[in-house]
């Protein structure tokens, strides 16, 4: 069972590329659901309405004036994916090297491991998030991923009709209350949640239709390979399974994928099979040896040290974290 209440974990840290040039992520300060929860906490409570449990995060009406200074200076890496509404007001980061423009009544999806740095906003600036980590998503979806948040996509924006903002405001509102109650029921909120993402996929794919025939090849070779990862991850390991579905040599293939992401294909792979192995370490009673079976490893031992290798701790440890 999740524990809402559990302590807020340790981040992972990957390479991030950005046209040629090579950023580490290491290198770059990170802003943790930890330190999401110290900067609001900070804010005046009139202000703002937040909940941060280990790998999920809900906040409202916060004011970005109220921790504007926080982002100032140089970027940071958003390790965990985020999805904001701007209420009022307008704000200008840069996302990913890229100058962005966000004004009242948009909607913004920033993804995992999404490099931000801040340049301005209008004193008015006001807005509500949410933010979701990818074990979450995990156990919350599995692997029908809705496709605006199955990986393929870095970042997006889009601005919301009047009715659209006023439905996903009402979805919000019921997530964090439910996670306000004396006991907060886990399926509620996950079904609350979950109902807030697909949402917003249907919303997205309304308005994709717009900007596909604008993609390249490469992109739409990349949406497909992420596709094939959301539902083959964990039975699938190797990168030469998807190369073949879509009728690409490996290494062409694995050159898009970098190319398009800034993520190698195999690390695609490997980070939403981790991702699946945490929530049955931690939301499970499986056996060990179950779990490596399911997810389709040729021993425990194999399964133990490649755990190992991806996260530093092994499974039993993992568990019992």
């Amino acid at each position: 069972m999740y524990d809402f209440h559990k302590k807020v974990g340790c981040i992972g840290k990957n390479d991030y590329l950005c046209g040629q040039n090579y950023l580490i992520m290491e290198e770059l300060r990170h802003l943790s659901l930890e330190r999401f929860k110290q900067m609001l906490d900070q804010s005046n409570p009139q202000q703002v309405q937040h909940y941060i449990s280990q790998n999920f995060a809900v906040a409202r009406h916060d004011r970005v004036a109220s921790f504007q200074s926080q982002f100032e200076g140089e970027p940071i890496v958003m390790d965990e994916m985020r999805i904001l509404i701007v209420l009022q007001g307008s704000v200008k980061p840069y996302v990913n090297l890229v100058e962005r423009h966000f004004q009242a009544h948009d909607i913004v999806f920033l993804g995992p491991n999404t490099l931000v740095q801040f340049k301005d906003a209008s004193q008015d600036a006001r807005g509500m998030g949410l933010s979701i980590s990818d074990e979450f998503l995990a156990m919350l979806i599995g692997n029908n991923i809705p496709h605006a948040f199955d990986g393929h996509l870095r970042d997006f924006h889009f601005t919301l009709q009047p009715h659209e903002e006023v439905f996903l405001e009402h979805l919000h509102q019921m997530i964090y209350e439910s996670v306000q109650l004396s006991s907060p029921n886990l399926q509620t909120t996950m079904m609350l949640i979950s109902a807030f993402l697909w949402h917003i996929d249907g919303l997205w794919n309304s308005r994709k239709s717009d900007t596909r025939t604008a993609q390249s090849r490469e992109q739409r070779v990349f949406a497909d390979f992420m596709q094939l990862v959301a539902r083959y991850a964990t039975s699938q390991h190797h990168i030469n399974f998807y190369a073949s579905q879509l009728c690409l040599s490996p290494r062409y293939m694995s050159a898009i994928i970098k190319k398009v992401s800034g993520k190698a294909a195999k690390q695609w792979i490997d980070d939403a099979l981790v991702a699946r192995i945490k929530v049955a370490l931690r939301h499970t009673d499986k056996q060990m040896a179950q779990i490596s079976d399911e997810m389709n490893f040729p021993n425990n031992s194999f399964f133990n040290k490649y755990f190992k290798r991806l996260t530093g701790l092994t499974p039993g440890q993992y568990r019992s974290t």
